[in-house]
C-alpha cells in the first residue's frame, strides 16, 4: 500500500489545502504504480503543534514562519 506522511506546523493548512495535497498525492501514486494504487494509497496529514519543531537546531513557531492560515471565520 503507497503511504505519505506529511508533517506540518498546526493552523497553516485550511482544509481545502490539506484536502488538495492528499488528492494530489494519490494521483501522483496512481501516475506511478497505475490505477490499482488509487484504492490502496493512505496520505496522512499530521499537524505539529506550535513550537514543536525546527531546522538547524532552531525551534519554529507560527510567529517565525509568519501567519498561521487563514479561517473561515477570518473572512478569508
Amino acid at each position: 500500500m503507497p503511504f505519505a506522511n506529511f508533517k506540518v506546523p498546526e493552523k497553516t493548512l485550511t482544509p481545502k489545502q490539506k484536502e488538495e495535497i492528499i488528492t494530489r498525492t494519490t494521483e501522483l501514486y496512481v501516475e506511478i504504480y497505475g490505477e490499482r494504487a488509487r484504492d490502496n494509497t493512505m496520505v496522512l496529514v499530521e499537524e505539529v503543534t506550535d513550537g514543536g519543531w525546527g531546522i538547524s537546531g532552531n525551534v519554529l513557531t507560527l510567529a517565525t514562519l509568519g501567519e498561521a492560515a487563514p479561517t473561515a471565520t477570518s473572512g478569508a
